[in-house]
């Protein structure tokens, strides 16, 4: 059984037990999350696919914490002018596992 939710903007195919990094929420570490944007849900080939979203689905998950990706490191180069900057990102992110598919 697997499903595909919908958050910050992106869609993610879970299925129970599944470990994945969503977009910065907050909410403390091992607090309950649910997702209610349930776009497609498959039991078995049993396939439910919502218009946009499937009525009464959703998907329960528990968060682990809070980590960070790699480092993205960019430069803005000027030639001629004696100007050079770098600038380095890290994006944050929610690690939640995934406990439950209802619908």
């Amino acid at each position: 059984m697997y499903a595909i939710i919908e958050n910050g903007g992106k869609q993610y195919k879970v299925s129970e037990g599944d470990v994945i990094d969503i977009d910065l929420v907050e909410a403390e570490e091992n607090s309950e999350l649910t997702f209610e944007k349930v776009k497609m849900i498959d039991s078995d080939g049993d396939v439910k696919i919502g218009k946009p979203d499937v009525d009464g689905a959703t998907v329960s998950a528990s968060v682990i914490g809070l980590v960070k990706a790699d480092k993205v490191v960019g430069t803005s180069f000027r030639r001629r002018h004696g100007s050079m900057v770098t600038k380095g990102h890290r994006q944050k992110y929610t690690r939640v596992k995934i406990t439950g598919i209802k619908g």
